[in-house]
């Protein structure tokens, strides 16, 4: 049996995932880091990496940083790449109220500190065992506000990032959201107007641009359920503020095909190798 090559070729731009480079960009070339970027590779920082690294060639030869590249040229990459990709991890984690999902503000903690090996879930089916090294530069892919709980994603895989927060992200979130409206804490699903029911799914713009549709039905009568396809800022707190509700209570339970599931509150898990937002 013949040993497997060292480098591996990378897919040419036609084969790339949804949201490659146009084929008119790709006509007066692009930055190397972001060809494979658009192929689903790895994020463009890791790519400078691999670069840097010696990692990539383009028609054979060792890529330099800066390089464009055109449709017609062969970019292979190193296996060391795909070795050092395999020990990036992606953490799910079941964020409490009162901390903040990225850098430390106000004297906040942000969530990444809770990531230790004593909070870890027993339940958790990974054989991944945790190591100090996961945290280095291990960051929040989304983020959830400081009021706010539920499932949060910490990755130190670009790819990762790139699927959830990217541009062209199709992965879907889902909420339980308990509300308000005025005085009304019970039974609020009665005293609401379908007609702002019907606003929430698909009518509101925040910051001058419109909102995508989304899902938003009654869980239970003091409990919506939002099913969102983009993430803006303290989005739903703000819709429900444009149709005279007022949060009381936030809970993240889905992101893509990952659930929160029965991981308690502080505690968190490894993404599964065969997981799959």
């Amino acid at each position: 049996m013949t040993d497997q090559p060292r480098f591996r070729r990378a897919p040419r731009p036609q084969d790339a995932l949804p949201g490659a480079a146009s084929a008119a960009a790709e006509a007066v070339g692009v930055r190397l880091n972001k060809r494979l970027a658009d192929l689903g590779l790895c994020s463009r920082r890791e790519a400078d990496e691999w670069i840097e690294r010696g990692w990539v060639r383009v028609n054979g030869q060792i890529a330099p940083m800066g390089l464009k590249v055109g449709p017609q040229d062969q970019v292979s990459v190193d296996r060391q790449a795909d070795a050092a990709q395999a020990q990036r991890v992606t953490i799910l984690l079941h964020k409490p109220m009162g901390y903040v999902s990225g850098q430390a503000e106000d004297g906040h903690q942000p969530a990444v500190t809770l990531i230790n090996s004593r909070s870890h879930w027993r339940g958790d089916a990974s054989r991944t065992r945790f190591a100090p090294t996961q945290l280095r530069g291990l960051a929040p892919a989304g983020r959830l506000d400081i009021d706010s709980v539920g499932l949060l994603v910490l990755t130190q895989d670009g790819r990762v990032a790139r699927q959830l927060i990217g541009e062209d992200s199709q992965v879907d979130k889902e909420y339980l959201v308990r509300v308000a409206y005025g005085e009304v804490q019970q039974n609020v699903q009665a005293a609401f107007p379908v007609a702002q029911l019907a606003r929430l799914r698909h009518g509101l713009a925040l910051d001058g641009q419109a909102l995508k549709p989304a899902q938003v039905d009654w869980q239970n009568p003091e409990q919506l359920r939002f099913v969102l396809h983009e993430g803006k800022k303290r989005q739903i707190r703000r819709m429900c503020e444009a149709v005279g509700l007022t949060v009381t209570g936030l809970k993240r339970i889905r992101i893509g095909r990952i659930t929160l599931g029965q991981l308690p509150a502080g505690q968190w898990r490894y993404l599964g190798a065969q997981e799959r937002f």
